[in-house]
Order: structure tokens, then C-alpha cells, then sequence
């Protein structure tokens, strides 16, 4: 099959350090190509896959801008119309950029299009999705279709991401890490406050984006300087695999309704456990006592995580064992294959119905003649 996965002109797939979709990308296209696919990413310069790749962008675009998005996103389909004038046609188009949506009904005939739904439950693009009932949607978790608007064309894909890229080690230290965007929904004040509660150490990777700036200031950066706080500013997968490796938990103290969560998975597989609210996906990606654990509140993430508690008795060979049979690239490539088929069986099925219709149209009599 050949398939074109339009990736984000904002990161490198796969990102050198902040980036959770375009990681996301960039193993769905080496696992695709694993299994004999013919792949094309059309993402940035900077990108390196197993794939082939095409760019607009010699490097990545960041902070994002609208009009980056859409350029990069007209550009793409560009390039794969001129394939398919060609005579080389792409099987599916894969889209994880919204404006693709848009610019896709300019192409003739129209792609059979697969769009991943990656954000939260967004009143704007959700009416921006009505708008095009054809595209076969793909949602990360149960819980992020649950609340997003009915489409009648959605399944559920979890992401999943090669297990090589993460070790595990039987026993930890005892320190806690967080890693993730310094945001009040990802409240890593929280995690540190669980931390000092617990009397442990805690590592805390990422950084504050635009929006969020005075949450930094004000909220993060104070509790940065703690003694029993170590920063390690943002990180990427070169620092992120030892640091789940060798931490005793990473904690998610989730203060919105998560629609994945990569870094719980990264986390599972390395063995080490999850203690999250149970907010969005965290209910269905947990499994308590198995890869992590729920809790409702500080006080009680700070009495699990304490040394001397459940965490001490943490079977972490077993929590990535279960991870990979969850959530490896294998499970997900499978998955996208299966929307992939489906997507293809109807688009035949939908052209053969225009032929019949097109067909009993030229035969129907002129008004007014014999019939």
C-alpha cells in the first residue's frame, strides 16, 4: 500500500526533544515500512525516518503559526496530486494537521483520507469536523471519543511506540520524576508537592510554552528552586529513556481531561510506574497494580509513592511486559492497518455506487419524451 502520512511543519518527526505527535509519526512510518508499505512523510527537512520524506520546510517551524500550518499542509497535497497525475497515486493519505482537511477538497478525485484527532475536546474544530463527514477520524483513546463530537466515521487507535527505544531496571532509585509541558493542566506543582509530601527527590523535565508564562513564574519556577527539586529543563529521548529507567515513578497529576498521555506509556515501558488522577485517558491506559496506579489527590499520591509503601513491592519487569503487549508500535501499526482497510473498502464501495447512479441517470428518458 502507499500511504502518505502528513506529519506537522512545528517538529522534526521524530522530535529531537518536545514533540509527542510527530514521535507518534515517525514509528508509525518505520513500522509501516517494516511491514513492506510504501511511505511517504511529508513533514520537515530536519525529519528522519525509515521512510521516504518530503519537505517545504528545511527546518522546523516553532512557536507554531496558522499560516505555517497551512502552507505546509496545501503543499503537501500539492505534491501528492502531482504523484497521482503521475500515475503513482498514494492508497491513503494519513493527515495528523487539521488544515489538510480543508485543502483536501480541492484534489480530484478526493483522497482517501485518515485524519488523527491528537487535542482535547476543541468546540471549534469539533464543528470544523462536521464539515467533512467523508474522513475517516481516528481518536487516541475511548475517552477522548467519548467526548468529542459523533462522527460517523471514528475508531480507536492508542498510540504506541517502539519498546527498544526503553529499558527497564528491576529496581529503581528513589527518586520521582515528571516530565512534560509546564502547564496548569499538566500540574507539575503538583507533582513536586507530592514529591516533598513523601519526603523523595524529584527530577522534573520540560518547559513553559507561550501561553502558559505566568504559571511558569509564578507557580513552577518557586518550587524549582527547592532542595529536593532537580531540573533538568526539556529534554529528549536520549535523557527521557534513563530517566524513566531509573526513576521510582513518574507522577501525572492531571488537572484536565488527557486524550493520550504519551509519557505514561513511555513510562510503562521502562518499567516504572504511573501514579496519575484519573482524569481522561488515565483510567483506561492504568492498569492499578499492574502499570501504575490512581489516585485522588496529593496526599494520597505522596502516601502510595512514599518510601516503604506499594511502590516498594512494584513488579517493574512485569509493568513493561504488559506495556509492550499494549502499547508497542506493533499494536498500533496493526490498528492504523485495520482503519487503513476500512477506509479503502469504502471509498471503493462509495465510487461504485456513483458509477451505478451516474449510470441510471444517462438512461433515464428527456421530460416530455415516450417513454
Amino acid at each position: 500500500m502507499r500511504i502518505a502520512l502528513i506529519s506537522t511543519p512545528f517538529v522534526a518527526t521524530p522530535p529531537r526533544g518536545y514533540g509527542g505527535t510527530e514521535l507518534v509519526v515517525a514509528d508509525l512510518a518505520d513500522g509501516l515500512v517494516a511491514r513492506g508499505h510504501q511511505v511517504t512523510v511529508f513533514g520537515t527537512g530536519d525529519s528522519h525516518t525509515t521512510a521516504r520524506h518530503e519537505w517545504l520546510y528545511e527546518r522546523a517551524q516553532w512557536p507554531p503559526q496558522p499560516a505555517a500550518e497551512l502552507q505546509h499542509s496545501a503543499w503537501a497535497l500539492h505534491q501528492i496530486a502531482r504523484a497521482a497525475r503521475r500515475g503513482r497515486p498514494y492508497d491513503v493519505v494519513h493527515a495528523h494537521t487539521a488544515p489538510v482537511l480543508a485543502c483536501a477538497r480541492l484534489l480530484r478525485p478526493r483522497p482517501v483520507l485518515v485524519y488523527t484527532i491528537h487535542h482535547e475536546r476543541d468546540e471549534t474544530l469539533s464543528a470544523f469536523y462536521r464539515a467533512f463527514p467523508r474522513v475517516h477520524y481516528v481518536a487516541i483513546s475511548a475517552d477522548q471519543a467519548a467526548r468529542e463530537e459523533p462522527l460517523p466515521r471514528l475508531s480507536v487507535v492508542h498510540h504506541g511506540l517502539s519498546a527498544a527505544r526503553y529499558a527497564c531496571r528491576p529496581t529503581p532509585q528513589s527518586f520521582a520524576c515528571f516530565v512534560g509541558r509546564f502547564a496548569p493542566a499538566k500540574a507539575p506543582h503538583l507533582a513536586i508537592d507530592a514529591a516533598a509530601a513523601a519526603g523523595l527527590r524529584i527530577r522534573i523535565a520540560g518547559s513553559v510554552h507561550p501561553t502558559d508564562r505566568e504559571y511558569g513564574a509564578t507557580v513552577v519556577a518557586p518550587r524549582l528552586r527547592l532542595p529536593h527539586v532537580e531540573y533538568l529543563g526539556g529534554i529528549g529521548i536520549e535523557q527521557k529513556a534513563p530517566l524513566l529507567r531509573d526513576a521510582r515513578v513518574t507522577l501525572v497529576p492531571l488537572q484536565w481531561e488527557e486524550p493520550f498521555g504519551l509519557v505514561m506509556i513511555e513510562a510503562m515501558l521502562s518499567g516504572c510506574p504511573v501514579v496519575a488522577f484519573p482524569r481522561g485517558s488515565a483510567p483506561e491506559l492504568i492498569e492499578p497494580g499492574v502499570t501504575g496506579f490512581l489516585v485522588r489527590d496529593v496526599q494520597e499520591m505522596a502516601e502510595l509513592i512514599r518510601i516503604g509503601g506499594p511502590l516498594d513491592r512494584f513488579d517493574r519487569v512485569r509493568c513493561r511486559a504488559r506495556a509492550i503487549e499494549r502499547f508497542s508500535r506493533t499494536q498500533m501499526v496493526d490498528g492504523y492497518e485495520r482503519v487503513y482497510a476500512r477506509a479503502c473498502a469504502r471509498a471503493a464501495l462509495d465510487a461504485r455506487r456513483t458509477t451505478r447512479s451516474a449510470g441510471r441517470t444517462r438512461r433515464a428518458p428527456a421530460v416530455g419524451s415516450a417513454a
